[in-house]
């Protein structure tokens, strides 16, 4: 007979299963949300969404091409749902790229996020890392819940060819097109953006400026930017599609980390993860996507900022190529280095890339004075009075006859590089495409359109480099490469120019060509005319103060707000009263001595608040947070700095001995003198942002 279990087992199993979860909810507790081991999470959503926003973006100029294009399949389809037009969708439906282990991988994450967010015990800090836990996992499932529609979406407009052989379909257009869609597209845009000043930037200064500046990116500007440059390239405005992607990208990764509760440093480093992911979605070119990030949007190469740009351009092309494809931009193409003398070839077109895109600089920010009335002459005078819409549909119309002159001012032009790298193109249409679209995207968008600089200019620096190639293989056939070699890296030596970024110029380009080979003339050409542009654009830059100069020879008695500090034995009712009461709400605070000691902010009373027990048993000594103390002639500068160290919004300033009064300097101070800085720069007809796409 069967010995019988012991009547101990079962209970104590139940008991070590009881204490496993307990010792587990414990660890759980413990959780300390956000801080540097979410932050590589963080980005990765953040690049989830950028890869999002780059389809989505994809899809609206598709759309609006399509209409611009080729209206009659609406009614096509209508008329005959059987049609020719129906059966195309549904069969690109069906050979769409799905991509379920997205949904696989991604689904049972979120919602073990939000199991755990259900499981940590409620109250104090943990309420927070609950709340955060639930959004990263609900931004998690919003990512998948707009996948899936945005595929269908692409294989839609696969299927009516909307985005698709522009080069086939633009030379069978009949020319009122060319001049009446760019009009309107710009009338339209400049309707949308004519209450909203601040997006009408090129995308890529204005991230990199609050970066640089701490400030926040808006995300329902990051949205009006995207819907207003489909518009202008779909409509056949000359301009690129990356600096609104990366505007979008930033914004929303400023407004996650604004939600999570990131430091003003983490915050920074979730921009810039959000504009690396952009460049990669759009290029699908993941290295170039981070090496953006860190050199153009960051300018630092730490290895704390590696795993969230990393991680984030890896999730942005991931998503980007199920609903953009993962076709490569550029045709695979064996080009190599013919022999050491076709270095100085490369030397060569390295100066003239950064002359064209010194040019263009320069030729961009004279349209934008011409068309703001700030140039002399009635025509400029005209143009200003004008409004927004009337100038945008102006330097539409611009850009349509022009087109009519070449056909790469159409949008972003970007079909036409893989022409010029297999030497498809005649010398002639080399010459005037670059020249043409160098006048027509400075038009476009110092009109008013919306649109980024980056892919035209590398439309322009391929096109220069087909032309000098053709040159000098006609020269020199037996010891240069052909013409596609040298437009290939002309390419890279132009954005490498513009963005006075040569590793990002080379990366994309080494990326997007897959051709080893080519990276001795890429590491020549994009130096020098990274260098050469730089030079110039230095040389003849206004002598302006930049922001740091700004804020390195302004004292921080400039700003302060003078205010009498609290002493430490103030109860917490009045206190609160108190502090809920100031702009900043923020209140320096002395100590038992009666000197000042720190500060007390609005939030230190989070926890607390609804504690009535804890009232009358707390004092303003008890709450306060000890920071250091600033000097009146401490430059502004040093405090941001001390700021930055400490985590705060604001720090307290010595007052003068014997005076009941101290002062107070916060961010919030700062960052309105920095602006109303630059709105004076802007009323005397300066630019706001430095005079290349990548403000240094």
């Amino acid at each position: 007979m069967k010995a019988e279990p012991p009547p101990t087992s079962r209970p104590s199993i139940h008991e070590a299963m009881r204490r496993f979860t307990h010792a587990a909810l414990q660890a759980f507790n413990r959780i300390r949300l956000p801080g540097p081991s979410v932050l590589p999470v963080a980005g990765a959503v953040v690049g989830l969404y950028s890869g999002l926003a780059a389809g989505i973006f994809s899809n609206l100029i598709g759309v609006v091409s399509g209409l611009t294009f080729n209206a009659a399949w609406v009614g096509d389809a209508l008329r005959r749902p059987g049609s020719r037009t129906l059966l195309s969708a549904w069969d690109a439906l069906a050979k769409a790229q799905w991509h379920l282990e997205h949904a696989i991988i991604g689904a049972p994450l979120a919602f073990g996020a939000l199991l755990l967010a259900r499981i940590i015990e409620p109250g104090g800090p943990r309420d927070e890392v609950k709340r955060r836990l639930r959004l990263l996992a609900l931004l998690v499932l919003g990512a998948l819940a707009l996948y899936y529609p945005l595929v269908a979406l692409t294989a839609l407009n696969r299927a009516f060819g909307n985005a698709h052989h522009v080069t086939e379909i633009l030379p069978h257009l009949p020319w009122w097109i060319y001049l009446v869609a760019p009009s309107l597209g710009g009338m339209l845009v400049g309707r949308l953006l004519r209450d909203y000043p601040d997006t009408h930037g090129h995308g890529v200064p204005e991230v990199v400026r609050a970066v640089k500046s701490n400030q926040e990116l808006p995300g329902q500007r990051g949205l009006l930017k995207l819907v207003a440059s489909a518009i202008t390239i779909g409509s056949g405005g000359s301009a690129g599609r990356e600096g609104p992607i990366v505007y979008g990208g930033a914004a929303f990764a400023s407004t996650v980390g604004r939600t999570l509760g990131f430091s003003r440093r983490e915050l920074a480093i979730l921009l810039a993860c959000g504009a690396g992911a952009g460049i990669s979605a759009s290029f699908n070119a993941p290295i170039a996507g981070a090496m953006f990030a860190m050199e153009i949007i960051l300018r630092e190469f730490e290895l704390r900022v590696f795993s969230p740009i990393i991680l984030a351009s890896v999730a942005g092309t991931l998503v980007s190529r199920g609903t953009m494809g993962a076709t490569p931009m550029l045709n695979r193409l064996g080009y190599q280095l013919v022999s050491g003398w076709e270095v100085l070839c490369y030397v060569g077109l390295g100066l003239a890339c950064g002359l064209l895109a010194y040019a263009f600089v320069r030729l961009l920010h004279h349209s934008e004075d011409f068309f703001g009335g700030r140039v002399a002459g009635r025509m400029s005078a005209w143009l200003g009075q004008l409004g927004l819409p009337l100038r945008a549909g102006i330097g539409g119309l611009c850009a349509g006859v022009l087109a009519l002159l070449n056909p790469t001012v159409w949008g972003s032009g970007h079909d036409y590089i893989n022409l010029a790298a297999i030497g498809q193109l005649s010398f002639v249409f080399l010459v005037t495409a670059c020249v043409v679209k160098l006048a027509a995207t400075a038009i476009t968008l110092g009109s008013g359109g919306s649109g980024g600089t980056f892919f035209p200019s590398a439309v322009m620096g391929s096109m220069l480099g087909g032309a000098f190639g053709t040159l000098v293989h006609y020269f020199f056939p037996a010891s240069t490469g052909p013409s596609g070699a040298y437009a290939i890296v002309g390419m890279g030596g132009a954005v490498a120019a513009l963005t006075r970024g040569p590793l990002t110029g080379m990366m994309m380009l080494y990326e997007l060509s897959g051709n080893h080979a080519i990276i001795l003339p890429l590491m020549v050409t994009c130096t020098i005319a990274s260098a050469l542009c730089h030079y110039l654009t230095e040389r003849k830059a206004p002598k302006t103060q930049t922001d740091e100069e700004l804020l390195a020879t302004t004292p921080v008695r400039a700003l302060m707000r003078e205010l009498a500090p609290v002493p430490a034995n103030m109860h917490l009712r009045p206190l609160m009263d108190q502090v809920l009461t100031t702009e900043s709400g923020t209140l320096p605070v002395l100590d038992g001595e009666g000197k000042l000691y720190g500060i007390v902010q609005v939030d230190h009373f989070r926890d607390i608040w609804r504690d009535e027990g804890l009232h009358p048993m707390l004092v303003a000594s008890d709450l306060a947070r000890k920071v250091p103390l600033l000097s009146p002639d401490t430059d502004l500068a040093h405090a941001l700095l001390l700021m930055d160290q400490e985590d705060v919004d604001a720090l307290p300033v010595q007052g003068v001995p014997g005076s009941q009064t101290c002062g107070l300097l916060t961010r919030a101070l700062v960052r309105r003198f920095i602006s109303s800085y630059h709105a004076r720069q802007h009323a005397h007809g300066e630019h706001i942002v430095a005079p290349t796409e990548a403000a240094n």
